[in-house]
């Protein structure tokens, strides 16, 4: 049976979130021939992904996530342009790669297509359905018009991630990439006895730590939280590490692989 699949590919994971602008064409390309792969098989892929060193280091810098700050409105202002422009940029780099497997790919930036932030903000997601399977609509984190004198504001892949997997018809599979873990662990990846957890849900105690210095949009808790969320109504939906992406399938083909499977 043909699979739908939306997939995350984390900031964190295609970029290197400590170097401005820094792309990871290796994991890129690695996840290009994975999708090349699924669609040859049947399937057919949707990607939300993340902003990383093309995104968040700016948009902290001009506190962009909190709005329009009259004390440096220009700056903001001039931000904002930058950062569309980057992630946009970035998007180059994973259409080009899935081009050069064959793929073709649609994007939507969702600054042209959606207005606020949060899982309440505002598009039309049936701009991701009727496209044939063969081509891979993509959109990403992006900085986004909001109502009312905050001008702008920070619309997160995650947010993304939860209302396309819902109100897309016939998803099947829900899978974040994660770039520094198997799945979702006990506590921080470079916590001494961290350990991967097989299955979590909602209300089940982690231990987390989220580097606001580095990523605006709320790290792992918001994904856990949009993943607990889409949970409810699709089956398959994982935290799975992608510096292996053949491990979604083996997931397709096999119905588990190493992660973490997030249940409503």
């Amino acid at each position: 049976m043909a699979a739908r699949i939306v997939v995350k590919l984390g900031g964190g994971l295609i970029t290197d979130k400590s170097l401005f602008k820094t792309p990871k064409i290796d994991i890129i390309d690695a996840i290009s021939k994975e999708v090349s792969k699924l669609i040859s098989n049947g399937h057919s892929v949707i990607i939300v992904h993340g902003a990383g060193s093309f995104g968040h280091l700016l948009a902290k810098k001009w506190s962009l996530s909190g709005g329009l700050r009259p004390e440096i409105s220009v700056q903001q202002r001039e931000a904002v342009g930058e950062v569309r422009s980057d992630m946009v940029e970035l998007c180059e780099f994973v259409t080009s790669s899935l081009r050069r497997q064959g793929v073709n790919s649609r994007v939507f930036p969702p600054s042209e297509w959606a207005t606020g932030t949060g899982e309440g903000f505002e598009g039309d997601i049936g701009i991701f359905e009727n496209i044939p399977s063969e081509i891979v609509p993509i959109t990403f984190g992006d900085v986004v018009s909001v109502p009312g004198d905050n001008e702008f504001g920070i619309l997160s892949g995650d947010d993304l991630m939860a209302r396309i997997s819902l109100e897309v018809p016939s998803v099947t599979h829900c899978i974040f990439l994660l770039g520094d873990a198997d799945g979702m662990l006990d506590r921080p990846p470079d916590m001494k006895g961290s350990r991967l957890l097989e299955t979590w849900k909602e209300g089940e105690f982690v231990e987390t730590m989220h580097n606001a210095e580095q990523d605006v949009t709320g790290g792992i808790v918001l994904k856990a939280s949009r993943a607990s969320a889409i949970s409810t109504d699709i089956e398959e939906v994982w935290f799975i590490n992608g510096n292996h992406p053949d491990r979604i399938s083996q997931l397709i083909d096999s119905g588990t692989t190493i992660g973490t499977k997030i249940l409503g």
